[in-house]
């Protein structure tokens, strides 16, 4: 996927799009994420869209829901939810982490042509 240690370092431009690919992957994997979520406290909890919305995205940046289940379907999907945000916190952090960090232990370890 990325270049060896034998390879050149890219250049800022094609890393700046390599880093521009990976906040689209992340962003997208964002979406998603929020669009489940608002669709389970929707059909589950009965919210409005705005406070579906609220509560998904509360637990995808890591904070924890607004609103306090009331059924027992309602309950099982916002634990399980719950659950997939703090792994989807994780995942768009090494998605977006993991460019800047290869770039930098590529330049530590370039064995370049002199």
């Amino acid at each position: 996927m990325y270049e060896t240690h034998r390879n050149r370092p890219l250049t800022r431009r094609a890393f700046a799009r390599r880093l521009a690919r990976h906040a689209l992957f992340a962003g997208a994997l964002i979406a998603l994420s929020l669009a489940v979520g608002m669709a389970g406290y929707s059909g589950f909890e009965h919210l409005a869209w705005h406070d579906a919305f609220l509560n998904s995205a509360m637990l995808l940046g890591g904070m924890g829901p607004v609103d306090a289940p009331k059924s027992d379907a309602g309950k099982l999907f916002a634990g399980f939810y719950a659950l997939y945000a703090g792994l989807v916190f994780i995942v768009v952090t090494a998605i977006m982490l993991a460019p800047v960090m290869h770039r930098l232990l590529h330049l530590f370890h370039f064995e370049g042509k002199s």
